[in-house]
């Protein structure tokens, strides 16, 4: 379960983000790649636009449930 107080500090503010559970797979920025990026520096994905649509709610939403880790959190 994803955890809002391990949360990167790269995470831009909003509902959706990912914490330190995250093992770098990628499938969150093939799945949404306008709303999360990879630090290729220190191994992570984050959140780098929240969703404001529908639509992108449900790309964002689609990358949380295809997280192998359960590593993003939306507290939307």
């Amino acid at each position: 379960m994803p955890s809002k107080e391990n949360k990167f500090s790269q995470n831009v503010d909003g509902a959706f983000y990912v914490d330190d559970q995250c093992i770098a797979c990628d499938a969150c920025v093939m799945e949404a790649e306008n709303f999360f990026s990879m630090n290729d520096d220190e191994g992570h994905a984050f959140v780098k636009k929240q969703p404001t649509t529908p639509k992108e709610i449900e790309e964002c939403t689609n990358a949380l449930e295809c997280c192998p880790v359960d590593a993003i959190g939306n507290d939307g």
